[in-house]
């Protein structure tokens, strides 16, 4: 996926001046051997650099790591470690970070081979919150360089996330649909995430796509969407019309990203979109979604953020869906009790009408969509991706602004169930352990709207960590919690 950030994490050993530097070296040295064993090599940059309680091997570190363009840094505690210029060397890289430290090797070398790093990160941290520096430390940050190497590895999902929201800039078109006031949008937090914000009309759009009729590389597009469809393509007649609108937005795109590495698009799908464009725009934002572009329906600006949030951790494509229905009791009975550990609070049904790309549906169909021709023309509604989602792991997360401005997140682990929807649009049969409880204490109780992301995938440990760097108070950071763990507004007696 070329729409987010490849990470390139230097690796800077420190050493306390009483402490053999070599101890660190040779760590360092065990460390990035360990990494290329497991992963790719060319993930990480060995500083060359080891700062020995020297804000001048600060500097000259800082500038190697630079120089060799890493975006993410790792401070890895080989012994000790000088806390005041490691820290420095933190506040002054600007980019993700993190800190981990060195395990002692053997009983019988604790004499002149004992490095103390696990007292050092105790010192770190407090250093780093003296003068307010963020940065990731592992759940248990000591470890053996094999255990350092996967507690690195672990990070790029994180860091990966962190610089991609750094350089985003979301599109949007449209305001929000009436009555979709769950779709507020508040931008103060945006920006305080390093987000921007490109906001347009619907007409900005639509002149846009007028500007494409005839546009000489439709024909090429409509072959693409026909390859892709199969024989699913049931609306052919529809595809140069969509083919016309996916080039609208690409174009425009790149037109407008200026300093942004980066993109996302919220779009106004619905009520004048059909009756103006004579179309729904769902096939085209699964397309993009599955480029790596995230497209929110109904203006859902922190639906997209999240979405965005979910493509970087995961480097797969995400959708955005309705925590639409409840899974009725017959079809409970038939396809899920006695055949999965689930109860049927703990299952329901995630919906949208086609916004999901082809590859994360079991098989797919060109249709209209049912819920616009209740009101309009069948023919202006044609354009949905529809089909049941691919069974497997997911997680369903969203990143949320309340309307005074605190930013809020959930994320809960569960499954696709492999049970026909019977129904239409993209839908699938979801699963997630005390659902139930979930869906009253925390996406009720804490105001979350309708829509929720999908990753495709168990990311739940990665998404929380990217909360937390990015500054989401803990006690809202919102997680299903098992059974006999009590929420806090949950009734003891009920």
């Amino acid at each position: 996926m070329n729409n987010i950030p490849q990470v390139k994490l230097g690796i800077v050993a420190v050493s306390r001046d009483c402490f053999p530097e070599s101890l660190s070296v040779n760590r360092r040295k065990a460390l990035v051997a360990a990494y290329a064993e497991k992963y790719d090599a060319q993930d990480i940059y060995e500083c060359p650099v080891c700062i020995v309680e020297s804000e001048i091997h600060m500097v000259q570190a800082l500038e190697d790591i630079k120089k060799a363009g890493c975006n993410a840094l790792c401070v890895y505690l080989g012994n000790f470690g000088p806390e005041i210029s490691e820290t420095l060397l933190a506040k002054h890289f600007d980019g993700p970070k993190m800190f981990v430290a060195a395990a002692e090797e053997s009983q019988n070398d604790l004499a002149d081979g004992r490095g103390d790093a696990y007292c050092g990160m105790l010192n770190a941290s407090y250093n780093l919150k003296l003068r307010n520096v963020g940065a990731y430390i592992p759940e248990y940050p000591v470890g053996t360089a094999q255990e350092c190497a996967d507690m690195m590895h672990e990070f790029l999902p994180i860091a990966r996330t962190i610089i991609g929201l750094s350089e985003l800039k979301i599109i949007s078109f449209g305001p929000r649909p009436l009555n979709f006031l769950a779709c507020n949008a508040p931008i103060k937090p945006l920006y305080d995430l390093g987000v921007e914000i490109e906001e347009n009309s619907e007409l900005d759009l639509f002149e846009a796509f007028k500007k494409h009729d005839n546009d000489p590389r439709i024909p090429a597009k409509v072959a693409e969407m026909e390859a892709e469809l199969g024989e699913g393509n049931k609306k052919p007649e529809v595809l140069p019309k969509l083919a016309q609108y996916e080039l609208t937005l690409l174009d425009w795109i790149e037109a407008h990203r200026g300093y942004r590495k980066y993109v996302a698009i919220a779009g106004k799908c619905w009520p004048a979109f059909q009756t103006q464009f004579g179309f729904v725009p769902c096939y085209v934002n699964s397309r993009l979604t599955g480029m790596g572009i995230p497209v929110s329906c109904e203006v859902d600006i922190y639906g997209c953020l999240s979405e965005f949030i979910g493509t970087c951790v995961s480097e797969d494509a995400v959708t955005l869906l309705d925590i639409n229905n409840s899974v009725p009791a017959d079809m409970y009975k038939e396809s899920i009790e006695g055949k999965f550990d689930y109860t049927q609070k703990d299952t329901f049904m995630g919906f949208h009408c086609g916004n999901t790309c082809s590859k994360k549906l079991s098989s797919c169909t060109m249709k209209y969509q049912k819920i616009m021709a209740r009101n309009l023309p069948e023919e202006v509604t044609q354009g949905t991706l529809e089909g049941d989602i691919v069974p497997g792991d997911i997680t369903f997360y969203r990143l949320q602004s309340t309307a005074d401005c605190k930013l809020r997140a959930y994320m809960a682990e569960g499954e696709v169930l492999p049970v026909a929807t019977k129904s239409f649009g993209g839908i699938g049969v979801f699963a997630i352990p005390e659902m139930g409880r979930f869906y009253r204490h925390v996406l009720i109780e804490k105001n979350y709207p309708h829509h929720g992301a999908v990753a495709f995938g168990h990311f739940g440990k990665a998404l929380y960590e990217v909360f937390k760097y990015i500054g989401v108070q803990l006690e809202d950071i919102n997680y299903n919690q098992p059974k006999g763990v009590r929420y806090p507004t949950e009734n003891p007696f009920a």
